[in-house]
């Protein structure tokens, strides 16, 4: 099996694959398009400044690429915002996998949310084996709105968007590389996907 974690130099790739060692499996790091089409699973992953990572994405012409892949793709954090229309952060334009515009958290909560929180109402193969209000580990300031393509929710204030599932693309507002034995079993399902 061949997993490839995009690298474009906006992602927190180490303690992912780290966490694909932990499962049994290897994945490299690439941001080479025709490695990346050859891969049996992608993960997108991100942390930063939205506009600044989209930046680097258009710079090696991954934004064109990302949306073009037929493998199971999981978009992490970052990652999964940037998977949507449009965010806030920046005043963005995003890769349109998803149709939702990311918002940022103004309801009187603390931002960033940062710590463990609970997943509900789940609905996707990636949750196999995964109890109601299991909790995951979030660090973010903006957030995608409950939509059609929802397949997990968290509350913080008011029930937003921490999981995507569109055709093969699926995405996670949530760290499961981070997320203890729940985001082991996640990162599982997906590979298994």
């Amino acid at each position: 099996m061949k997993i490839v974690i995009i690298n474009y130099g906006a992602g927190n790739i180490q303690s992912i694959k780290f966490a694909i060692q932990r499962l049994g499996y290897e994945a490299i790091l690439s941001d080479d398009p025709e490695e990346i089409k050859v891969a049996d699973k992608v993960i997108f992953p991100g942390v930063g400044e939205a506009s600044s990572a989209m930046s680097k994405l258009k710079a090696s012409g991954l934004d064109t690429l990302i949306p073009q892949l037929k493998q199971p793709v999981l978009g992490i954090c970052l990652g999964m915002q940037l998977m949507c229309n449009h965010t806030e952060e920046g005043d963005t334009k995003g890769l349109g996998i998803f149709d939702v515009d990311v918002v940022r958290f103004n309801l009187g909560v603390k931002v960033p949310q940062i710590g463990w929180n609970q997943i509900e109402t789940l609905n996707s193969p990636l949750f196999d084996g995964i109890n109601e209000k299991e909790y995951i580990y979030l660090v973010h300031s903006y957030y995608a709105p409950v939509t059609n393509d929802t397949v997990a929710q968290t509350n913080y204030g008011i029930s937003y968007t921490t999981a995507l599932q569109k055709n093969n693309f699926y995405g996670t507002q949530f760290h499961p590389e981070k997320s203890s034995v729940t985001g082991e079993k996640i990162l599982k399902n997906f590979i298994n996907l």
